[in-house]
């Protein structure tokens, strides 16, 4: 699938001053199990979502809220969005450069992998 240029995108910075606010979107994580061992972003209620379970799963997602979709480096999670969108979620975001980006711009304690 080719993902279009204009995925809606959130930054860590963003994201990571939201959850401060306590005005958070709900999260969701579709990296691997295993990776999640490596490096998470703060417990905030995410769901775990492997993008390989996405399709079976994404009914388990609210439609009416926001959502940010996460992965190690913002591929997955781009893709993940795109097609939630075409299926109607509406208020559906990229964190833009994933668990590599919250390291970079939030947390530089995270582990690189």
């Amino acid at each position: 699938m080719n993902l279009p240029a204009d995925v809606p995108e959130i930054t860590a910075t963003e994201l990571k001053n939201r959850m401060d606010e306590g005005d958070a979107p709900l999260l969701v994580d579709v990296r691997e199990h295993f990776e999640r061992r490596i490096a998470d972003l703060p417990q905030n209620g995410q769901i775990r979502m492997p993008i390989g379970e996405l399709m079976a799963r994404m009914g388990e997602l609210p439609r009416d809220g926001e959502i940010v979709i996460y992965c190690r480096s913002g591929n997955r999670s781009a893709w993940a969005v795109t097609l939630m969108l075409q299926r109607g979620y509406a208020k559906v975001f990229n964190l833009k450069g994933g668990v590599l980006a919250w390291r970079e711009e939030v947390d530089p304690s995270l582990q690189a992998y």
